[in-house]
């Protein structure tokens, strides 16, 4: 695991698109977060500008200690599966006065999508994909909310695109419920993350359908 995470720092980082991003994570310290209080989490550790989440029995995770915009912003990052199979982060975001989350690799590996939607988790509702994740590689992660809409992506595969009006949106209950309103998590896997990023939006990306 040294090893892989050895070559992770010193893989650089795409540039971000567009402008009037905001950095979330200094690099160095984890100033503007808390390690999420699941039970049996990991050790999270801050070491060459990367946040790893130490596998956890079964979470591991952080929460922002800032208050994060509820509508009309756009969330960016670089998420790696250091060790494990299952889900190496997961996003939990505000849509307005709710809760949402992002998954990545979740059910075994390679699932993909919201939690929740209409009661419905990542596996069942019609966000679902799979996409494949190398351990060792890192992937550009990036959600955008708005009043109608949440879009996501892995680095440019659009992944999710779904209208939320008149939707019930929800996180899945259980422990990932303490990744509210803003977190990072992981599921017994041992996940990294960097340069995260945020901005506000005015629309979305493609019309609302």
């Amino acid at each position: 695991m040294a090893e892989t995470l050895a070559e992770a720092a010193a893989a650089p980082s795409a540039p971000f698109e567009g402008e009037g991003w905001k950095s979330l994570f200094d690099g160095k310290t984890l100033a503007g977060w808390r390690v999420t209080d699941f039970a049996g989490h990991g050790q999270v550790e801050c070491q060459s500008g990367m946040i790893v989440m130490n596998m956890g029995d079964p979470f591991t995770g952080i929460n922002c200690t800032n208050e994060p915009p509820k509508i009309n912003y756009e969330v960016a990052f670089d998420a790696m599966r250091v060790d494990g199979s299952d889900f190496f982060c997961s996003l939990t975001f505000p849509v307005g006065e709710t809760f949402c989350s992002f998954i990545l690799g979740g059910w075994g590996g390679g699932v993909v999508g919201l939690s929740s939607l209409d009661g419905m988790d990542a596996s069942e509702n019609e966000t679902s994909g799979y996409s494949k994740f190398d351990t060792g590689r890192w992937y550009r992660i990036r959600v955008r909310v708005t009043q109608r809409k949440i879009e996501a992506w892995v680095d440019s595969d659009k992944m999710v695109n779904v209208v939320t009006t008149d939707r019930r949106i929800s996180v899945r209950p259980g422990d990932i419920e303490l990744s509210q309103p803003f977190g990072l998590a992981s599921w017994q896997t041992t996940g990294a993350v960097r340069e995260m990023k945020i901005r506000s939006v005015a629309e979305p990306d493609s019309p609302a359908k």
